[in-house]
């Protein structure tokens, strides 16, 4: 499938492709595309963290307690709700050593997540998260958190004596397990999120296009067939859409509550 790029894209690639490209060669890394050197995944990341930062923006300069405004109702709602899958509910079910240390953690992966899975709602847009890096990067930064929450939490030694099991004689053999086991956890969250992701644009993709060729060739027979059939691609779509948002919602879900069942392993005397 050709790669969608926007005009965000080009933009800064017209402006900062230059640096970039510079950056990249002194690296001693070769761009995909010589004449784009910034991706689009990375441009969308980056638009993520802008939109997410002028949300943020926005919703401390309306902060209130007496009468909060439906803007900040449902950034309460991501952070705590009664259903229990706010970030806060999340990492206080799972981690029972200072929990609320690391809401600010599993809040943010969380959200920017999420506001990535989104993107490609918008026909002008693309998914960052629909490309392996982005994921990749996620489940990176996931790794080496747990990873440091449990060091800090237990020291060290007490950490990596955890991977190694209770019984002795077996350490041997359990210790490389729990090892490859926890390394194997950024694959898992790279390939979870990024599949699905991926697979709910193509399917968008797919169906709008099929549904539009259908009204083109009934164009070509008469306008009143074309009209008619001109339907499926304004109204079907739609229903996409809607599972789409859907799986975008539930994805950010599970990378929220996998990162807060990690720390909670990590942190805790023994896992």
């Amino acid at each position: 499938m050709e790669e969608h790029v926007s005009w965000i894209t080009h933009i800064l690639n017209q402006y900062l492709g230059g640096s970039a490209l510079a950056l990249l060669n002194a690296l001693h890394i070769q761009p995909e595309h010589a004449d784009r050197p910034i991706p689009e995944q990375v441009c969308m990341a980056f638009l993520v963290l802008v939109i997410a930062t002028i949300l943020a923006l926005i919703l401390r300069s309306r902060l209130s307690v007496d009468k909060p405004g439906s803007f900040q109702q449902i950034a309460e709602m991501l952070i705590t709700n009664p259903m229990g899958f706010g970030a806060k509910d999340l990492v206080k079910e799972n981690v029972h050593h200072h929990p609320e240390r690391y809401v600010p953690w599993i809040g943010s992966i969380g959200i920017f997540v999420l506001l990535s899975n989104l993107m490609s709602v918008f026909p002008a847009f693309s998914a960052p998260t629909a490309n392996k890096t982005v994921p990749l990067a996620c489940a990176s930064l996931t790794f080496l958190y747990f990873n440091y929450a449990g060091i800090r939490q237990l020291g060290a030694l007490h950490y990596l004596k955890n991977f190694a099991g209770p019984v002795p004689w077996l350490s041997p053999l359990i210790f490389p397990v729990e090892i490859i086991s926890t390394s194997a956890r950024v694959l898992s969250l790279t390939v979870r999120l990024w599949a699905n992701i991926l697979a709910s644009d193509l399917i968008y993709s797919i169906f709008l296009s099929l549904f539009a060729s259908v009204s083109l060739w009934g164009f070509q027979k008469s306008p009143v067939a074309g009209i008619v059939l001109g339907i499926l691609p304004a109204t079907i779509p739609v229903l996409f859409i809607g599972l789409h948002i859907f799986v975008a919602i539930v994805q950010a879900y599970i990378f929220t509550i996998l990162p807060s069942v990690y720390l909670g392993m990590a942190t805790s005397e023994e896992h």
